[in-house]
């Protein structure tokens, strides 16, 4: 999976950002097991998942407090 741009981001709906951030949690604990059995192929992809966690949690909390 790509590193998305921020305002890519801006522009999905709410369902679509919960739905992604639910594919990167899986994939982040998937990613941890590798690490721990030795196996990781890619080890930057860990810090980039969480990145993209913390961009789309951020999109969240921000657009939650335009809507109140």
């Amino acid at each position: 999976m790509a590193r998305h741009k921020a305002k890519d981001l801006k522009v999905k709906t709410v369902d679509e950002l919960k739905l992604q951030l639910t594919s990167l949690r899986k994939e982040q604990f998937n990613l941890r097991f590798q690490v721990t059995n030795g196996q990781n192929e890619s080890p930057a992809r860990f810090k980039q998942v969480r990145r993209e966690i913390a961009c789309i949690k951020t999109i969240l909390n921000s657009s939650a407090t335009i809507e109140v």
